[in-house]
């Protein structure tokens, strides 16, 4: 009898595998709508990012559009690592997972780190749904150096 993974194994898995997208995403020159549904299907109804910019609350939908509307607006220089992956809380079906997300765009890195609010939701490809996320800058994205 094969133990199932815990909720929290598979919202690790669950984060990896959404990172990986995005790097895919954002440096395809072939938009594959398989790949952006995925993203689309894993965010759950009412999901809400707050960035780690200004504060500011993003909703469900205006993130989904921003996503979409920067495919491949990197050329195979966008880059996201994710360590540090941790449990936080967790309840009947509903965990808080902590995370630190390095991105390097163009050759400039950022590290923030994130608290992600998961469901449990079997018709899910990670059997988790994405409900609200958090980020806290570590490391801003570095200023690119000005050419004199």
């Amino acid at each position: 009898m094969s133990k199932s993974p815990s909720l929290f194994e598979r919202a690790k898995v669950e984060i990896i595998d959404l990172h990986r997208c995005f790097s895919n995403w954002y440096n395809s020159d072939d938009p594959d709508p398989a790949d952006f549904s995925r993203f689309e299907k894993v965010l759950g109804e009412g999901f809400h990012i707050v960035t780690p910019d200004d504060g500011r609350i993003i909703e469900r939908d205006s993130i989904i559009s921003h996503v979409r509307a920067n495919h491949s607006c990197f050329h195979g220089d966008f880059i996201i690592e994710i360590e540090d992956i941790k449990p936080g809380w967790e309840a009947a079906g509903i965990i808080v997972v902590t995370y630190i997300e390095a991105q390097c765009r163009a050759g400039a890195w950022s590290r923030r780190r994130a608290s992600a609010l998961f469901t449990e939701n079997s018709s899910m490809p990670n059997g988790v749904e994405w409900r609200h996320l958090h980020e806290t800058w570590l490391q801003a994205p570095e200023a690119k150096q000005a050419n004199h």
